[in-house]
């Protein structure tokens, strides 16, 4: 049986603080259309574009209850893929504000069903300043700044929630994002890489990053050294704030085993679930999830 654990490599630290300053430093540039443009029954959903790193646009909606004023609120990270995640009872709550962006520069409601072809797993994977996971996380470091400047929201009551990549990159920001403070990561992405890329992967989207080492020299060795940067089991090391981290019995993208292994190296709070289901929304998400959030993300004066 494999075992899975952090290998966090020597500069680690420093390559993800010099990352997140680089991100934090980007001056808040943003625009709210005013409107409602999404039917959701108890949320007015607007659309928000804001400025990214070089001046990049990216697009994603707010969504509040009406008359919201300093509640509590989550950036919602995406799966892997190029579409926008839509308002759902997924990524909204009662008594919450959430905020979710497209990482492309899609618009907010972007529809796309996921090819091999249009991937990115593998754009810049040469090295970890070039590997497009350093710029999306950039984007949300930049994402959680934005939400955190709405006057909805109490800038001091933010968390972080997604599945898959949207779980992984959400323990991310819970590592390196002092918004963050606290984090919802279900079925989280890119644990264990170490032992996984070694062996044969025949499941895309991962496999792009395999197709990718065939392709330039010593293409395993340097892949393998930059998802060592990101691979969530070390990313978790570095994430204190109250983590709830939940797993597919039958997962077969993020393998259980993987996913404890990421949930054992959490060093602060944290809280495991468990589903009876593969790689995908569950209903028990939306309760389960509201709870460890609100109760995480409570006002200190109430």
């Amino acid at each position: 049986m494999i075992e899975y654990g952090p290998y966090v490599p020597e500069d680690f630290d420093e390559f993800w603080m010099e990352t997140a300053a680089e991100a934090t430093a980007v001056p808040l540039n943003f625009r709210r259309s005013l409107s409602n443009d999404f039917e959701l029954p108890g949320f007015t959903v607007e659309t928000l574009e804001f400025a990214s790193i070089g001046g990049r646009v990216l697009n994603g909606w707010l969504a509040y209850p009406e008359g919201s004023r300093r509640l509590p609120g989550f950036v919602w990270i995406p799966p892997y893929g190029r579409e926008s995640l839509l308002p759902d009872s997924y990524g909204t709550r009662e008594g919450f504000v959430s905020f979710s962006f497209n990482f492309f520069g899609n618009s907010a409601f972007h529809r796309e069903k996921y090819l091999p072809g249009q991937g990115y797993f593998a754009e810049g994977a040469a090295t970890p300043d070039s590997w497009i996971f350093r710029r999306m996380f950039q984007d949300a470091v930049i994402a959680t700044k934005v939400l955190q400047a709405q006057l909805e929201v109490d800038e001091n009551r933010i968390g972080a929630m997604g599945m898959s990549q949207g779980g992984g990159m959400s323990i991310w920001l819970g590592a390196w994002s002092p918004i963050v403070k606290a984090v919802c990561a279900d079925m989280p992405f890119l644990g264990g890489m170490n032992k996984t890329l070694v062996g044969k992967v025949y499941r895309y989207p991962l496999k792009e990053l395999t197709d990718f080492a065939e392709t330039i020299p010593v293409g395993e060795a340097q892949v393998l050294n930059t998802v060592s940067y990101f691979d969530t089991i070390n990313m978790a090391t570095r994430c204190a704030k109250p983590t709830q981290v939940s797993l597919g019995i039958n997962d077969p993208a993020a393998r259980p085993d993987v996913v404890r292994a990421i949930f054992d190296a959490l060093p602060g709070s944290k809280l495991q679930r468990t589903y009876d289901w593969g790689h995908d929304w569950y209903p028990d998400m939306i309760e389960n999830n509201r709870v460890w959030l609100s109760e995480n993300l409570r006002n200190k004066s109430e």
